[in-house]
């Protein structure tokens, strides 16, 4: 058996770990009720809107928080991080056990901080990445910038060919596309029609369980 990409490219939320419903978004209500009222922006709201148009439009424009705010919002979240950890989904550990012990590279592009992924790594027992490039970078070089995915491929000498991005938001498909990657939807965190929508027609694979995924990544 061999892995069918030399290179995992694993967005974080929603993708290895149960966290927007677990963590972030009660994290965003709780904000909102203590400072700005509450909201009537429910769980599958949140869900469209971070997907497209992502997560600064969707607090600058549709939120409607200045830059200030903005800042403290993302102080207030990342305080409420520290205490709630989302749990791994089923079969995630499995799979980068076996990239692992086949040789294969396992990377992090996300939105969250780089010290939390590798807590929620480290609390769920899973094999810490060979690589994380997390909210920490510049603003400017965040997903759906390809900045991390060509950094990756300098620094481990990779092709795009070796690489696949898996992902259940919108940027991540959209950083794949502008390096030339392969891109795999993971469509297990939520059942909302328009995400499931773009994302079967556009990505080169989708996949609705853990399960499928497992199957697909690791050839004979």
């Amino acid at each position: 058996m061999k892995p069918r990409f030399r290179c995992l490219v694993l967005d974080h939320d929603d993708t290895v770990v149960n966290s927007t419903a677990t963590v972030h978004y009660p994290s965003f209500v709780r904000y909102m009720e203590e400072f700005h009222g509450g909201t009537e922006i429910d769980l599958r709201t949140y869900f469209e809107k971070n997907f497209d148009p992502g997560v600064i439009p969707f607090f600058r424009e549709i939120v409607g928080l200045s830059e200030e705010e903005m800042l403290f919002e993302q102080e207030y979240w990342n305080r409420y991080v520290q205490s709630h950890v989302p749990q791994a989904y089923p079969g995630i550990r499995q799979i980068l056990e076996k990239q692992r012990s086949l040789g294969g590279l396992i990377t992090v592009i996300s939105h969250s901080f780089g010290a939390n992924i590798l807590r929620d790594w480290r609390e769920n027992d899973l094999p810490q990445p060979d690589a994380v490039y997390g909210w920490e970078l510049p603003g400017e070089l965040r997903k759906p910038h390809p900045y991390a995915l060509k950094e990756i491929m300098s620094t481990y000498h990779l092709r795009p060919e070796d690489l696949v991005v898996i992902d259940d938001l919108k940027p991540g498909y959209d950083m794949a596309r502008a390096a030339g990657v392969s891109f795999a939807a993971a469509g297990w965190a939520n059942d909302i029609t328009m995400i499931e929508d773009f994302m079967r027609r556009h990505s080169d694979r989708y996949f609705k369980t853990v399960a499928e995924l497992a199957e697909w990544l690791f050839l004979p």
